[in-house]
């Protein structure tokens, strides 16, 4: 039996040592680290055979092994002995099967491996689109330590060029973090991406993320399509339609609403100004919320919790909907539904004053107050932007795809 050891970190891994002499550590389960004089780390199999100790069964090198695989080979090899065989030929077809890390792809693809396992689902599949969408392709069959900070800034470049820096900052970030793992495995000697500070990629008020007419329709017809409740998707169609504010959907109730007059009043508690906001409901958001009417699903909230208690949905709720689509649109946020509307709006000529009225902001005093002018203006703003997002939706009508 394989003497109990107390299992050792990644981090306690990385800071070991050379010494005069070579030495090594025990992980457990047979699984033990030798350190080199020179540095290099390698991981080897401790057995006994037929109650003999045998020689140390070579596993490979810890750059190119990560401790979650290394458990899962030692463990292999034990099950071996276990049943009387020797793990020698199997470990050493394992080490053959063990390429070399000398190209960025190379690397990234240890990292991947090694690396993703226990993270969330959504964080892996960011950091694989990362990779495979922009960084690769511009840099991949680059040695690892030929890369330059000059590389990663010429790819964050092109990515804001698409209207997106938080997204580029946010690859900078998985190479940051890549080049960290091959540092640790001597794979690389310099970090290229932490050269470049984050300020000059993104700041917190330079997203200008805007969807195209096409990604519109794109989003849209992914959400009806989805297995995602109902009440989500309507949720998220309306957000589209109505321009406000997530919280302030998440958090409505029915006594807000006056269907008859296609009127949402939003209370002033809900708004950033110190007034209640009005909402010129289009006629395709009075349907669906008609349909949710029909469901009452809560006297209370439009959208309640399935707990069964009277809340609403929590804020987060729609962004995890939306993050499990997966949806092949560029990166984006819910909030930049406002300013795609806003901007396709100015696009069509409509006014800025109900624009900015419609976004509930504050615009400069034009000594006009709110009437039954204004309102209608408002509400023809809604309504051309509703007609204008069921075009873009009926682009897919092909595929089957139908809100009501």
């Amino acid at each position: 039996m394989p003497r109990l050891a107390a299992p050792l970190t990644e981090a306690q891994i990385r800071a070991l040592e050379p010494r005069e002499n070579r030495y090594a550590v025990a992980d457990g389960n047979g699984l033990v680290i030798e350190v080199m004089t020179t540095g290099t780390k390698v991981w080897r199999f401790r057995y006994s055979l037929n109650g003999k100790r045998q020689p140390l069964a070579t596993i490979g090198d810890y750059r190119m092994i990560s401790l979650r695989v290394a458990r899962a080979k030692a463990q292999k090899y034990a099950e071996m002995v276990a049943s009387g065989i020797s793990p020698v030929a199997t470990a050493r077809r394992d080490r053959g099967a063990e390429g070399k890390a000398d190209v960025l792809r190379e690397g990234a693809e240890l990292y991947l491996a090694a690396e993703m396992a226990g993270k969330s689902e959504e964080y892996r599949r960011t950091t694989r689109r990362a990779l495979e969408k922009d960084v690769l392709p511009a840099i991949g069959a680059k040695p690892i330590k030929a890369v330059t900070a000059d590389d990663i800034l010429a790819i964050c470049d092109r990515i804001k060029s698409r209207g997106s820096p938080k997204m580029a900052l946010h690859t900078r970030n998985v190479v940051k973090r890549l080049y960290e793992y091959l540092i640790a495995r001597q794979l690389a000697t310099t970090n290229p991406a932490q050269i470049i500070p984050a300020r000059s990629i993104a700041t917190s008020d330079s997203r200008t993320r805007v969807l195209s007419p096409d990604e519109i329709g794109s989003v849209l017809r992914s959400i009806y399509a989805s297995s995602i409740r109902r009440p989500l998707k309507l949720a998220l169609h309306l957000l589209v339609l109505t321009m406000v504010r997530k919280s302030e959907l998440v958090e409505s109730t029915w006594s807000e609403f006056d269907l008859d007059a296609a009127l949402w009043r939003i209370p002033a508690a809900l708004m950033r100004q110190d007034r209640h906001h009005d909402v010129y409901l289009p006629h395709q958001a009075v349907a669906m919320l008609r349909e949710l009417r029909g469901s009452m699903a809560s006297r209370n909230f439009v959208f309640p919790t399935v707990r069964g208690d009277d809340h609403p949905i929590a804020k987060s709720t729609l962004n995890q909907a939306v993050k499990a689509l997966g949806l092949d649109v560029e990166h984006f946020v819910l909030h930049d539904f406002r300013r795609t509307a806003s901007t396709h709006l100015r696009e069509m000529g409509q006014p800025s004053d109900a624009i900015e009225k419609t976004l509930a902001r504050a615009i400069k005093d034009t000594g006009r107050a709110d009437g039954e002018e204004d309102a209608a203006e408002r509400r023809q703003t809604l309504q051309l932007w509703a007609d204008f997002v069921d075009t873009q939706i009926q682009g897919g009508r092909k595929a089957g795809i139908d809100p009501f």
